[in-house]
């Protein structure tokens, strides 16, 4: 991976596990961003097996990006973000993860370059994938914390309340809005525009 660090972001990543049985579970919530940026654009996302997931390029104001879904399980999803990377040397400070958040409220969303996993296996895998390097940006949309660290497996893995989804939904809706101001170098003005909005 040879592109210089300060490179815009070429790759967005949206975290989840594959199947119906887990497509509507807190879990999926990066899938649920990558699936809305590529109805916004029009595209479809196809798989690619070489790529282990997902995939689809589209424009978000003038600007290519490259999506993808992984199709492993979240705790093998470096496999797939390293497989494309490397293939289209993309580094890591190019690339940016959506993922669900349980440390955020439900209906918000954040935006942060680096940090460690947080206990999330889908960052983990992706962290130890991408040679232990941490700086990738990170897309944390909040589903809450069921309030006991017994009950988040269960929490994470089944379908949020009505009300929860719809806030989800509309956090995902506005950091899909500020994805042009972050990938074009304003990565700032798209933080404070997506940290002061609340569903």
């Amino acid at each position: 991976m040879t592109k210089a660090a300060n490179a815009s972001i070429e790759l967005i990543v949206g975290l989840g596990n594959p199947g119906r049985e887990y497509e509507d579970t807190r879990h999926n919530a990066g899938a649920w961003f990558i699936e809305e940026l590529a109805r916004a654009s029009g595209v479809t996302l196809q798989p690619e097996k070489k790529f282990h997931g997902l995939t689809a390029r589209i424009s978000l104001h003038g600007r290519d990006v490259r999506l993808l879904h992984p199709t492993t399980f979240m705790n093998k999803s470096g496999l797939a973000v390293a497989a494309l990377a490397n293939f289209y040397r993309i580094s890591p400070e190019q690339i940016l993860v959506a993922h669900d958040e349980l440390d955020i409220p439900v209906g918000t969303a954040r935006l942060k370059q680096g940090g460690g996993h947080g206990g999330h296996n889908g960052l983990r895998d992706t962290i130890s994938s991408l040679g232990n390097n941490k700086n990738f940006h990170r897309l944390r949309i909040g589903i809450g914390h069921p309030g006991d660290a017994k009950a988040v497996v269960n929490y994470v893995l089944s379908k949020p309340s009505i009300e929860d989804n719809r806030k989800i939904r509309e956090a995902i809706d506005e950091a899909a809005r500020v994805m042009p101001e972050a990938l074009n170098g304003s990565l700032a003005k798209a933080i404070q525009q997506l940290h002061t909005f609340t569903a």
